[in-house]
């Protein structure tokens, strides 16, 4: 059998995409300089997969800053606004990713949501009446010329027409279907391109698939397909579908007109039976997706192979091409960097570079290869803690509850805080300047002790809480200063996790993350957080927030254990963190902030599955880290880049007092969801975009909440940034944040 790699890490083997993308951005390389170390890592990627063995390779799977802007500006959809501030191409590319501020202009980010169940954030494409969808780019093509030319015949990896309509946003009277036909069209005059240059191979990814479709969906998928597969123009192509399985649309995906079809067996639930009980074309290939493209843990060979015997039954073998579920993207690039990691655990793991060898060992399967591969699966050592199982089977079902209710909190909390109306807060993190990070280094690598990092630290959230007051703003954090990672510092600090050097996956543009590792069962070793808040709070008068990862977004930003359920380790986590919650309510820290940025990422993709798989289990496992606290203790808690309007109820129900979330980007569309909901939850929609370096006006905020009055009452308003700002520099920070608050007292004045 072949193998096939969906897609592979773009941001380099050591990062290096994300810095030269940074200095382009401060200025300080030339647009070539970038230019030319994309082409390296493409260089690198291609050369490196070719080594491994795998027989399908993609090109086009680069990406400066998203595949969804990529396929954007490649047939032309840009908002007019991009255009006119006149910059050269990639500095347009980049405006309509981050945000511009400038002598040219100054204009918003396009919004950026999360893509499908993962942490890698897309940029959401906008389609405007006056565009004019057109082929304008060549990307695909220079990037197939450019794996040729290192000897390797790639497949050209597209984002499907069909994905890429159904995610973009459509501001004025037109809809996907009106515009179907005629990107459609435009991917076929792509198509004659690609021919013409020499390619033989185009991998349509069409992730959206796997989600709940109803008949118009499907009727606009058949008139989009019907032009693509007309005007193929002699290419092959693949079909390649992924986080999930195709179970609404499946008779009508293996009726097209195309070579080879790509199914996901990690996550697909019903794909096996859908293949057995509906078979398979005998003029198609089959890209089984069996080795798991977003986790890290060695593939089970001797499970995987009984899958392929049963893929076997229905396909013959040399139909059938063994791929990854998904693109590699998802993971980090290679276990070769993991120098410190001990050998007890690296062996249990494989990364982007290890999966490609994986794909090629189950292609060619052999006794000897099973065997060792097996010994793997065998009770891994120190996973297991009896007291910690007895713990989660030990919850009760009053321990999901937090009494008295909300409505009674509410006036609790409003007479013992005493804040002004449309309070003022930060989601928590302060910029993490070079001389932060250099402590932190220091300290790790044992270079200074820990009494001098600790200093420095308190000498850092002194001056942060001098800021903050001097600013003005109303409840104040400590900064975060300690923290390298808002899930992976609290893991340090509990038992079970494992940590890794430089496993570096992306989340956004050259925004990486490092996930810790679920080795065992978890548990609270110590207090997390205590100190630094109490600390925060010997230095101010002003309320001040401890600061939390909630239990949920700890396990959804880690690599999660194969061999307990995602219930149980929620569970465990949940507990760990109950802990730290009423150890801060002890030290006379009044306000907790427990953060679920990531609830939506392990949410199943249809709709059917929400509540039996995933929320029956989340929500309440979020209520249980905060249901021992006192009324008088005020729990917020942060969303950020999902779409959670189809989720308020659960939402709601987590009980928390006060909600942050990103909305600067959305265009406020969750605050309707919120009003049709009767949301009772305080809330706090993000006033401006963090992820973007511009500095909204005091007028632009002012109008800002504006609009959110209209759909909130002001007694259940909090004002904030959309997400920390561990990213930011200084210098932007201080003037948003003093024109944040500027502009509450505004709003307070119209009252």
């Amino acid at each position: 059998m072949k193998s096939s790699s969906v897609g592979f890490p773009r941001i380099g083997r050591n990062r290096e995409l994300k810095f030269a993308s940074e200095k382009f951005f401060k200025g300080e390389i030339p647009e070539r300089e970038l230019l030319d170390t994309a082409r390296e890592i493409r260089k690198c990627n291609i050369v490196t997969q070719k080594n491994a063995g795998v027989d399908l390779i993609s090109s086009n799977d680069f990406s400066f800053y998203d595949g969804v802007l990529d396929t954007a500006f490649l047939f032309n959809i840009v908002p007019q606004r991009y255009q006119d501030l006149d910059l050269s191409l990639l500095e347009t590319y980049f405006a309509a990713a981050r945000g511009y501020q400038g002598e040219k202009g100054n204009v918003k980010a396009l919004p950026m949501k999360k893509w499908f169940n993962t942490n890698y954030h897309y940029i959401v494409p906008e389609f405007e009446d006056s565009t004019t969808i057109e082929l304008v780019g060549n990307k695909p093509i220079e990037e197939y010329l450019e794996a040729r030319a290192l000897g390797v015949e790639t497949k050209v990896q597209l984002v499907g027409p069909f994905t890429f309509l159904k995610l973009t946003k459509f501001v004025g009277t037109k809809r996907a279907e009106d515009v179907a036909e005629d990107l459609a069209k435009a991917y076929g005059k792509l198509f004659v391109e690609l021919s013409g240059a020499g390619a033989t191979k185009v991998q349509l990814d069409e992730p959206y698939l796997v989600r709940d479709l109803d008949a118009a969906d499907i009727e606009l998928f058949k008139k989009i397909y019907d032009i693509v597969t007309t005007n193929k123009s002699g290419l092959k192509i693949i079909l390649q579908t992924y986080f999930g399985d195709i179970r609404d649309i499946y008779e009508e995906v293996v009726a097209l007109d195309v070579e080879s079809i790509g199914l996901d067996f990690i996550e697909g639930r019903k794909t096996l039976s859908l293949l057995k009980e509906k078979g398979f074309p005998k003029d198609k290939i089959l890209v089984a997706g069996v080795v798991n493209g977003k986790n890290i843990w060695k593939n089970n060979y001797s499970k995987t192979s009984e899958i392929v015997k049963e893929i076997a039954s229905v396909v013959s073998e040399d139909r059938i091409v063994i791929g990854t579920s998904c693109s590699l993207l998802h993971v980090p690039y290679t276990l070769e960097s993991e120098t410190k990691l001990p050998e007890e655990y690296k062996k249990h793991f494989a990364f982007a570079e290890e999966k490609l060898l994986e794909l090629c060992d189950l292609s060619n399967l052999t006794d000897d290869v099973l065997a060792k591969n097996q010994v793997l699966f065998e009770r891994r050592p120190d996973s297991v803690d009896e007291k910690v199982q007895a713990r989660v089977a030990a919850i009760k079902e009053e321990d999901y509850t937090r009494l008295p209710s909300f409505e009674e909190r509410e006036a609790i909390q409003k007479e013992k805080l005493g804040l002004p109306l449309f309070p003022t807060t930060t989601i928590g993190s302060f910029p993490q300047t070079a001389d932060v990070r250099k402590n932190r280094s220091d300290f790790r690598k044992g270079q200074i002790s820990k009494d001098e990092y600790v200093e420095f630290n308190k000498k850092k959230i002194a001056e942060c809480i001098r800021l903050q007051e001097e600013l003005g703003l109303d409840v104040l954090v400590h900064g975060e200063f300690e923290r390298n990672d808002m899930v992976e510092y609290f893991g340090e600090h509990l038992s079970g996790y494992v940590f890794t050097e430089k496993a570096w996956v992306l989340s956004y543009g050259t925004r990486c993350v490092k996930p810790p590792i679920v080795w065992g069962d978890v548990s609270r070793r110590e207090p997390i957080t205590v100190e630094w808040s109490k600390y925060a709070k010997s230095c101010t008068d002003k309320p001040v927030k401890g600061m939390l990862t909630g239990p949920v977004t700890i396990l959804n930003w880690s690599f999660p254990r194969e061999d307990i359920s995602i219930e149980e380790s929620i569970k465990q986590i949940a507990l760990a963190i109950r802990d730290e919650v009423l150890d801060l309510e002890a030290n006379g820290i009044n306000i907790i902030q427990i953060d679920e940025a990531a609830l939506r990422e392990k949410l199943p993709l249809r709709k059917s599955d929400w509540y039996s798989e995933y929320l029956d289990f989340a929500i309440p496992s979020f209520r249980l880290v905060h249901s021992g606290v006192k009324a008088e203790t005020q729990i917020h808690t942060h969303m950020c880049y999902s779409e959670f309007t189809d989720i308020i109820p659960a939402i709601d129900n987590m009980d928390a007092d006060v909600i942050t979330f990103e909305a600067s980007r959305s265009d406020l569309q969750i605050l309707d969801a919120l009003k049709e909901n009767h949301f009772k939850t305080e809330v706090g929609p993000g006033v401006y975009d963090i992820h973007s370096p511009r500095v909204p006006s005091v007028d632009e905020l002012v109008g800002q909440l504006s609009k959110i009055r209209e759909k909130t009452e002001d007694k259940k308003l909090w004002v904030n940034p959309d997400c920390g700002l561990k990213t930011r520099g200084e210098e932007e920070t201080v003037k948003s944040l003093r024109n944040l608050v500027e502009a509450a007292k505004s709003i307070r004045e119209q009252v």
